[in-house]
């Protein structure tokens, strides 16, 4: 071959490399950023780690002949996919293209996404989609559906498997909002990502309510009021961050274990501001996070859900250097009782540290289940549940920490000796009962304090008798239903020589095909 012939096939490359590259063209690219969006190729370089970046599929083009595609073509058919790493670890990322027919889903474009996804699971490494489309290609009809499906299929076979993360950063409507969905966790950005089956004019024309795609489906409503989305950040550089921020606390896939953060101690594990944390009134609220702060090493706690159910606070911390997943419930919201949307975000935590290895610490302070014909008509009782087996199927390190309330069905939900958990602790100031002492007082006691000469007195006297008898962890201590009572300042140093104990457990559940979850 003569180099002359040669220099052309060099010169065809690059000219093809520099088309693929332009997506739907500098205009298009230039209407992306007047609205305050990255393009897929911009969003992958602030992802990955610098220049590890190696494109699949850039020269893919799609097979329609219908209603005039044939006359319109671009390499790499609107997404984006390919490998790399984040802080030197592989990851697959596919990233979709808004410049190009408006991000929307084609045959071969889902075709794309599928390899990425088969190859993440043959080589156990965690899957990031940046999602930015208009839907289906309407076009292509059943075959973008088709592909669609196709997607759908992988997400579930790899749940559970690899970790899946979903960033939302444009439209996302219909059925594209479902992988997002079946992944582990959703990501989205204000102003300018939104999540809905069907959107404002739609709804509009079927039930006549005006709303806009903002309220509808933004990043404020899912985070808030539908719990969809997981994370929220102002901008497409804070959400990209986040992703690679979640990527420190957890493993690359469900056989490996989470990544060590570098850690030093200077012997003194002692917190002794957790001495004067609890209000010395037992109903008076303070706020779980600066108990966990106080556990956790520096600044290590990245919450998850913040916004949404906050009468229950999850999130990823550090303790040691050592990842782990931390449920706690706050009594600063509805005094940290659990209620529909409190299980809901609770067990799914629960679950995905479950599939991923992550050691779980709870924190109980819960006075109940909140009663209610709107809780009991919703079905608290089956979302309750949800929590309550999340936290029985699961197999890695559990620890509870009891510092207030922990009465009735909740004392059991949370994590309690009874279902399975490694270590419960208790602090002087726990009271383990079936409800608070005024309440059990008036019942237990009807008749004494009726017929009493002084009723309130009498009652008085029941609530400190049983106060005494129940309200503290030491007739859960004297059956072996809670391993230690504590003091608070002790309880960092506690969890990191337990947590160190049980790193090697080992527990399997009984054989079957999986359990039935009520859903």
């Amino acid at each position: 071959m003569s180099s002359k012939s040669n220099l052309g096939k060099l010169q065809i490359l690059d000219r093809k490399n520099a088309e693929a590259e332009q997506g739907g063209g500098k205009k298009r690219i230039e209407s992306q950023h007047a609205k305050g969006k990255l393009t897929a190729r911009e969003r992958i370089e602030l992802l990955l780690d610098e220049s590890t970046f190696e494109e699949i599929g850039k020269f893919v083009m799609h097979r329609s002949k219908d209603f005039g595609l044939e006359k319109e073509y671009y390499l790499g058919d609107g997404v984006v996919t390919g490998y790399g790493t984040i802080a030197g670890r592989l990851v697959y990322v596919f990233a979709q293209d808004f410049t190009v027919f408006g991000g929307s889903l084609s045959e071969t474009y889902a075709e794309k996404i599928c390899k990425i996804m088969d190859m993440a699971m043959k080589n156990g490494a965690p899957l990031i989609g940046l999602n930015d489309s208009g839907g289906a290609r309407i076009q292509e009809g059943v075959n973008s559906l088709a592909g669609y499906a196709d997607i759908f299929y992988r997400n579930t076979l790899a749940s559970g498997v690899i970790p899946q993360i979903s960033a939302i950063m444009g439209p996302c409507a219909g059925g594209a909002v479902y992988s997002p969905a079946l992944t582990d966790y959703i990501f989205m950005v204000e102003n300018t990502s939104y999540m809905f089956v069907t959107g404002p004019n739609v709804v509009k024309t079927v039930t006549h309510e005006d709303v806009t795609s903002e309220e509808l489906g933004g990043a404020i409503t899912h985070a808030t009021k539908s719990g969809v989305t997981h994370f929220v950040a102002a901008n497409e550089v804070q959400c990209i961050n986040d992703i690679k921020r979640l990527f420190s606390y957890i493993p690359s896939n469900c056989e490996d274990l989470p990544p060590f953060a570098n850690y030093s101690s200077d012997g003194n594990e002692k917190r002794t501001r957790l001495a004067n944390l609890l209000p010395e009134n037992p109903n008076q609220p303070y706020d779980i996070r600066e108990l966990i702060e106080e556990l956790v090493d520096t600044d290590s706690f990245f919450e998850v859900h913040k916004n949404f159910a906050e009468n229950i606070v999850v999130g990823f911390a550090h303790m040691g250097g050592r990842s782990i997943g931390i449920v706690g419930n706050q009594p600063s919201v509805l005094a940290g009782v659990l209620d529909i949307d409190a299980s809901i975000k609770g067990a799914r935590f629960v679950r995905f540290c479950d599939c991923f290895n992550i050691p779980l610490l709870v924190l109980e302070d819960v006075p109940g289940f909140l009663p209610g014909t709107d809780q009991e008509w919703n079905g608290i009782i089956m979302h309750g549940a949800k929590l309550l087996y999340a936290f029985c199927e699961a197999t890695v390190p559990r620890i509870t920490v009891i510092t207030r309330k922990a009465y009735g069905g909740a004392y059991c939900v949370m994590n309690s000796k009874h279902i399975g958990a490694d270590m419960n602790y208790a602090w002087t100031s726990a009271e383990i009962a079936v409800m608070g002492a005024a309440g059990a007082a008036e019942i237990i006691f009807r008749k004494e304090i009726s017929e009493a000469e002084d009723p309130q007195a009498e009652l008085q006297s029941k609530v400190d008798e049983y106060t005494e008898k129940f309200a503290n962890p030491y007739k859960a201590a004297h059956r072996g239903y809670i391993d230690e009572v504590i003091k608070p300042e002790d309880t960092r140093e506690k969890l990191l020589k337990a947590f160190k104990m049980l790193e090697n457990k080992v527990d399997t559940l009984p054989r079957k095909k999986h359990g039935n979850i009520p859903l």
